[in-house]
């Protein structure tokens, strides 16, 4: 039980080298942690990396998103190896990321998303947080990443759509989204979609239509499904040994837009 404790210990004091942040426009704030690069020098340029939770990391302690993701970019070899500038908001309780209607009450849950609505109010505090962080000097404008899960997943897909000429790249782990949207994805733009065949929350289903969708309208979508997976296929997704060689590789600049 001692190593235990000391593990999680020196595990929730390596997140604090995630900065507390607060993001206010127009009246709401918005709740994020960002992690800079060691030896972060504000005359170099580093890529930047948004990253957007699952519906149980919601809340207002600016800690819960944290959970799942953040231990890949603090291991010591990540920072050596992909240095990066790194950003983990957090959505309140009662928000989204995407527009999107979900009946709890069947299992797997139901989706109606709705973007055409317009963003929620914690999405739209995240693009405002992205444009004004991409703004800096130290930001490489041709590589900026998103990825999520679950909600984090859907979120991902969404702001892809609202915001198409901003990143260079994208992962979405056992999210979903009205295929539709993909229409206003760049061409070309490379995304990697994971998710659990025994997914009994999110089907993989929806990933497997958006992969289809994203590549039929000229996306670069690549998939991965994990056959003895649930929902929590982001553990699989996250020791993916490739997953931060190929995101580092993408690059906007090299990538035909519509």
């Amino acid at each position: 039980m001692a190593f235990l404790t000391l593990q999680f210990s020196v595990e929730a004091q390596d997140r604090e080298l995630f900065e507390r942040e607060n993001f206010i426009s127009e009246g709401d704030t918005l709740r994020y942690r960002i992690l800079y690069p060691e030896g972060f020098k504000k005359n170099k340029k580093y890529p930047l990396i948004l990253f957007l939770h699952g519906a149980g990391e919601r809340g207002d302690d600016n800690a819960a998103q944290l959970t799942h993701g953040s231990d890949l970019f603090l291991k010591p070899e990540v920072r050596k190896k992909f240095p990066a500038i790194v950003i983990f908001p957090q959505a309140p309780k009662e928000d989204y990321w995407a527009k999107v209607e979900v009946d709890r009450e069947v299992k797997p849950f139901e989706f109606n998303f709705k973007e055409e609505e317009g963003p929620t109010t914690s999405l739209q505090l995240v693009m405002a947080l992205l444009n004004s962080v991409s703004a800096k000097k130290y930001v490489d404008k041709n590589r900026i990443y998103v990825g999520g899960l679950s909600m984090g997943g859907m979120g991902t897909y969404e702001i892809i759509y609202r915001q198409p000429e901003m990143f260079a790249a994208a992962f979405a782990i056992c999210g979903g989204a009205d295929p539709a949207i993909v229409k206003e994805y760049p061409v070309g733009f490379p995304i990697w979609i994971f998710h659990g065949e025994k997914d009994d929350v999110v089907p993989p289903a929806w990933s497997k239509t958006m992969a289809r969708e994203i590549n039929s309208h000229g996306g670069n979508a690549k998939l991965s499904l994990y056959p003895n997976d649930n929902h929590n296929s982001w553990d699989s997704a996250f020791s993916e040994p490739y997953l931060l060689p190929w995101l580092w590789a993408q690059r906007k600049n090299e990538r035909n837009h519509k």
